[in-house]
C-alpha cells in the first residue's frame, strides 16, 4: 500500500518489492559478469571472478527465489556444496 505524500506526484510512487529488487540484483551481477570478461587481466583472475559472481547470484536464488533466507541451514549447506563444486571447477580449469 503506497504511503501518503504531501505532494500528490510522489503519492502512487511504491519501492520495489523483494522479488524485484532481487530480479535487479541478479541483472546487475549479470551485467559484472559480462564487464568482467571485457577486462584484459590473466584469464585466471576473470575464470575466478566469474565463478565467484557465478556463486553469488545462486546464493541469491536460492535465498530469495526458493526462500532459504527462512531456513539459514539449508542455505549454508547448499552454499557449502556450490562453493566445493565451483572449487573443482576452477581447479579443472587451470590444469
Amino acid at each position: 500500500m503506497p504511503t501518503a505524500s504531501p505532494f500528490p506526484k510522489y503519492s502512487n510512487r511504491r519501492f520495489p518489492n523483494a522479488l524485484t529488487s532481487t530480479w535487479l540484483s541478479l541483472l546487475a551481477l549479470s551485467l559484472a559478469t559480462a564487464l568482467l570478461t571485457l577486462l584484459s587481466a590473466p584469464p585466471e583472475l576473470v575464470g575466478a571472478g566469474i565463478l565467484i559472481l557465478a556463486l553469488i547470484k545462486a546464493r541469491v536464488i536460492l535465498a530469495r527465489y526458493l526462500d532459504l533466507a527462512e531456513s539459514p541451514a539449508w542455505l549454508c549447506g547448499f552454499t557449502m556444496v556450490l562453493t566445493g563444486f565451483s572449487v573443482v571447477i576452477f581447479a579443472l580449469y587451470l590444469i
